[in-house]
């Protein structure tokens, strides 16, 4: 059975999305018990830093040039059945990678190869809407877009879905959620009320922590805890969203 893609995604950085996409893959691996794939694609490397390792070399650009097999970067994390492709500086390059290349499934190819090793293939997007954001959007299953909770990142979300209703070869299904989310904050409650459907993952301290203990949240929070439940839920959402595809 071939895995499932995950981006976690959005032309905006500064949105909680490094974060969010770390704590839905310690979500898969531990509370679905599946095999899972971190990819970092983007070149700040964050999600390879919280996951305990540091980047070293420049290797990871050569796995998308397919001069290394993207097996021989995977490294183990803390977590059981949580594998990590790691990022480094190369990938700051990438989208004059993907043009030079002029190969527009490249990224959907090489997924397609890990997918038969992993359950579940989350992929922390670098920001932008250019080359390597639409090889992204491609070899994605379900694109996950959070957005905090204002009028600028309802903005940056219909940007998305406009660029994407202009090309055939990204009808991809968007899962907005709403990020960093602070209910004393009359903004926040106008946005939730005006989409009360969209997934809400809170502000807390916990998450920030995450940087400086190098770990998921589930890690350093207790399961009942606020943050982890919210990340609890949201996963089974994708997980439910997944299994709607298949039908």
């Amino acid at each position: 059975m071939t895995g499932k893609t995950i981006a976690v995604y959005n032309l905006k950085g500064g949105v909680g999305k490094t974060t969010l996409a770390v704590n839905l893959a310690w979500a898969a691996a531990t509370l679905s018990s599946r095999r899972v794939l971190l990819w970092d694609l983007d070149g700040q490397a964050a999600a390879t830093y919280i996951l305990g390792h540091d980047t070293a070399g420049k290797k990871a650009q050569a796995a998308i040039r397919r001069d290394l097999a993207p097996e021989k970067l995977v490294v183990p994390t803390a977590t059981d059945r949580l594998i990590l492709l790691p990022a480094d500086a190369s990938l700051h390059g990438l989208d004059v990678e993907f043009h030079e290349l002029d190969k527009k499934k490249r990224l959907a190819k090489i997924v397609g190869g890990l997918a038969r090793e992993y359950d579940r293939i989350l992929i922390d997007c670098p920001p932008g809407l250019n080359d390597t954001s639409d090889q992204i959007l491609r070899a994605a299953d379900l694109v996950i877009v959070p957005v905090i909770p204002s009028p600028l990142a309802q903005r940056a979300l219909d940007a998305i879905t406009d660029h994407m209703g202009g090309k055939k070869t990204l009808r991809v299904p968007l899962l907005p959620v709403f990020s960093m989310v602070d209910r004393r904050r009359a903004l926040h409650r106008a946005a939730l009320a005006a989409a009360p459907d969209w997934p809400v993952v809170p502000m807390a301290s916990l998450y920030e922590r995450m940087t400086e203990a190098r770990a998921p949240i589930g890690a350093i929070a207790g399961r009942k805890s606020t943050p982890v439940t919210a990340v609890a839920a949201l996963w089974q959402t994708v997980e439910k969203r997944l299994a709607d595809k298949k039908t």
